[in-house]
């Protein structure tokens, strides 16, 4: 009888394990399935591409957000939105729709999103102010500054390439989930391979072992801000290419919906625990979900609402699983 009690407890155990390590995939293959029985329509192939190109942008966005989730301290980047559409604004009006001027502006881009990080990481590291309220100041101060830019009525064109970046296809595949794939692979050899990588698991795990440890927590954590503002940067541009029109609100949602996809995907709010792949997950479930009501004619509240319910139902999962 103990021994029989022995084996059912190990088998629930190993199941547990394994839901837990690949609930989030489950999941996302159950909802696709669900989705094509509901709705013939999801599984045309240009719906499923546009489903695709959607989800680069925001998945490019989110890997960002979870380097900065993963650091701990209640860690989040609220100001992403902001830089993506201040960036499409910039190159529209900058490049004047010519491929030659993209490069040029696109690093002026860079160079931005990287002081906006850095003065995130600064605010919070250095200044202790939760990054809620500095990134949520951030997100104000650079929506101003572009609405004066702009004079609230953007201008120019995106030049071919970007759009072609955006929207062009290299076979049956979208150029824009490609440069995703390839942004995943390199923040998991990051995450996984890389010193810094196992800093920042450290950091969000106990910051005060890491500080023992010799780790320098700061610098650590300035970084995966600065590296949230880059990866918004490129996804403004994936984004501004994929939409075709300048428009001040660019992106506008994406700084929730990243978050929303991290914490989906398994990354703790308290830090040192998730990873990259399990938000690229719920990245693709947001958007199914997006997809699905719009191809049932719902109401825009209910995407609001079954967002708003799947979210809360994977953080108490998560905060569970953290507590047992």
């Amino acid at each position: 009888m103990e021994a029989y009690t022995a084996w059912t407890g190990s088998r629930r155990f190993a199941f547990k394990s394994t839901f837990e390590k690949y609930g989030i995939y489950i999941f996302l293959i159950i909802l696709f399935i669900f989705a094509s029985f509901v709705s013939p329509a999801f599984l045309q192939p240009q719906n499923l591409k546009d489903v695709l190109h959607q989800a680069a942008a925001l998945g490019i966005v989110a890997i960002g957000q979870t380097f900065v989730i993963l650091g701990g301290r209640g860690g989040l980047d609220l100001s992403v939105a902001s830089v993506m559409a201040t960036v499409a604004v910039i190159i529209a009006k900058n490049t004047g729709g010519q491929n030659e001027l993209l490069l040029p502006v696109a690093l002026v881009c860079v160079l931005f999103g990287l002081l906006v990080g850095l003065a995130n990481g600064l605010l919070v590291t250095k200044r202790k102010v939760p990054p809620f309220m500095a990134t949520l100041g951030m997100m104000i101060i650079i929506e101003g500054f572009r609405f004066i830019y702009t004079k609230g009525a953007p201008k120019g064109d995106f030049p071919p390439i970007l759009r072609f970046l955006g929207r062009g296809d290299l076979g049956p595949i979208p150029v824009s989930v490609l440069s995703l794939a390839a942004l995943t692979a390199i923040a998991v050899i990051i995450l996984r391979k890389t010193l810094f990588g196992r800093q920042l698991y450290a950091v969000g795990g106990n910051i005060h072992t890491a500080y023992l440890s010799g780790y320098n927590a700061d610098v650590i954590l300035t970084i995966t801000y600065m590296a949230s503002g880059l990866t918004a940067v490129i996804a403004g541009m994936y984004l501004a290419g994929w939409i075709g029109i300048a428009d001040n609100w660019v992106g506008k949602g994406y700084e929730l919906d990243s978050i929303a996809a991290v914490v989906m995907g398994g990354t703790s709010f308290e830090g040192g625990q998730g990873g990259v792949l399990g938000t690229i997950a719920g990245v693709l479930i947001i958007m199914m979900i997006y997809n699905l009501i719009l191809l049932l004619h719902l109401p825009i509240q209910v995407q609001y609402i079954v967002k708003g319910a799947v979210i809360i139902l994977a953080a108490s999962f998560y905060v569970r699983r953290s507590s047992t």
